[in-house]
């Protein structure tokens, strides 16, 4: 079974949340994100929301790491690993030049 599409679609969807919970955070200005004014407990309070979100943003970046060293493992062994540029290099070897012919007689001037 390949595993490799799996992984894929993870990837994906783990990177898309990780936009999403990187865009509900309050910025530095608190010009954007969820809001910061309110009741001072509860339980999407302002620091609540900043704690949460805060955990999901390293649990989802840990995700997105661990799973694009697992697409770039996969992928080098699909491939045989190397260079692609080496793949190139061994397809098409560099052919020595050609040794100048050499004149088989005397030349003639070139009449008009």
């Amino acid at each position: 079974m390949d595993v490799f599409p799996i992984i894929l679609a993870i990837h994906l969807i783990v990177a898309i949340a990780l936009v999403g919970v990187i865009l509900l955070q309050r910025s530095e200005g608190g010009a954007l994100g969820i809001g910061g004014g309110g009741a001072a407990g509860g339980l999407m309070s302002g620091r609540a929301a900043g704690n949460l979100l805060t955990r999901t943003t390293a649990i989802l970046a840990g995700t997105f790491f661990v799973t694009s060293l697992g697409l770039a493992l996969l992928a080098n062994s699909r491939t045989g690993g190397g260079s692609p540029f080496d793949r190139i290099n061994e397809a098409a070897p560099v052919a020595a030049p050609a040794a100048p012919a050499e004149p088989t007689g005397p030349s003639a001037p070139l009449s008009r």
